[in-house]
């Protein structure tokens, strides 16, 4: 448009140029007009009669700095000064000043929330470190669920303990642990709880429970989900499957379904995070046995055919030493 624009203006010849360009001509003549046109001086803005002093400014910041206004909005600091005879300016200049001093914010005293800590749970074995938590299953109807509780030992990945309801309560969760400690023989002092801080998680009833029994209770940050990943895991495999149907019939229905789930869960998916076994073969102390003859397998096919491998023989995948919940030093993290 520039070149257009330094075009003579011949009759025609901006015209033409425009129509083979495709530019609008008024937008032409309103750039060649802006260029030609003397550039206007800005003349600073007067000071008006009714403006405050400096030494008046100055009291007002003061006056709203005060301990009684200093958490107090303008209308209000404005309206009390009223009701006691005192005038000093309106309030949008009240805001103005605030604004020159850079005091413009929220200035009621703001509610703080405590500072919670990361947990920071190890697990070197079964059984040491247990993870729980509920998720809805949608029911017949719309807004109907059944809730499914899940308890799982976030070293072998095993769901060590489940069960729906068609309510979440801290008094459905008391049988369903004491079950699962039971079975797997958990004596007092050994095990760590952790959930997140729901209200059957944070429930009376449940700590005075794990505190019966010797369990040491661990909670998640507010909304983060990161502080629970075994459990979050668990429920993404549970509704990524592809026959996981969008409602469930009856909470018999969902009974059925979850039964055959962990079934398959526990005994055969080989979990990416536990060297690609099973939790039931690292939870009942198979791990070593398995790997040993994954490599042997692998060192066979390597002298098989050595040309088909890089420098060295495979190896299977890492089998797991520990299993971390937010490790102090992420190169221990433990894929969930």
């Amino acid at each position: 448009m520039d070149a257009v624009a330094a075009l003579a203006p011949e009759p025609g010849v901006i015209a033409a140029a425009c129509a083979a360009l495709g530019l609008p001509r008024a937008s032409l003549h309103r750039r060649r007009a802006a260029a030609t046109r003397p550039s206007a001086t800005v003349r600073p803005r007067p000071k008006p009669a009714r403006a405050l002093a400096v030494e008046e400014r100055q009291g007002v910041i003061d006056l709203l700095r005060q301990p009684r206004f200093v958490d107090q909005a303008p209308a209000e600091v404005y309206a009390s000064l009223l009701d006691e005879g005192v005038y000093h300016c309106s309030i949008r200049t009240m805001y103005r000043i605030l604004h020159g001093h850079g005091d413009v914010k929220e200035r009621r005293r703001q509610l703080r929330h405590p500072v919670y800590a990361k947990p920071e749970l190890i697990a070197e074995g079964p059984n040491q470190v247990w993870s729980w938590d509920i998720s809805k299953l949608m029911g017949p109807a719309k807004w109907t669920y059944f809730y499914l509780y899940v308890i799982i030992d976030i070293f072998s990945r095993r769901v060590v303990g489940w069960c729906v309801a068609d309510t979440e309560s801290a008094a459905l969760f008391k049988p369903l642990f004491e079950d699962a400690a039971a079975k797997h023989n958990v004596p007092p002092g050994q095990l760590t709880l952790h959930a997140d801080r729901g209200p059957s998680m944070k429930a009376k009833a449940t700590a005075m429970l794990l505190a019966d029994l010797g369990v040491t209770k661990s909670h998640s940050r507010p909304h983060s989900s990161n502080d629970n990943p075994f459990s979050e895991s668990c429920f993404k495999t549970l509704k990524y499957q592809p026959q996981f149907p969008k409602r469930f019939g009856c909470i018999q229905d969902a009974k059925t379904f979850c039964r055959a789930f962990f079934d398959w869960y526990n005994q055969d998916h080989h979990h990416l995070g536990i060297g690609l076994m099973t939790p039931d073969q690292v939870h009942y102390g198979q791990a070593d046995e398995i790997h040993a003859a994954r490599q042997k397998i692998l060192d066979q096919a390597f002298r098989a055919n050595p040309n088909r491998f890089v420098n060295r023989p495979p190896k299977p995948p890492t089998k797991p030493t520990a299993t971390w919940i937010n490790p102090p030093n992420q190169k221990l993290a433990v894929q969930a």
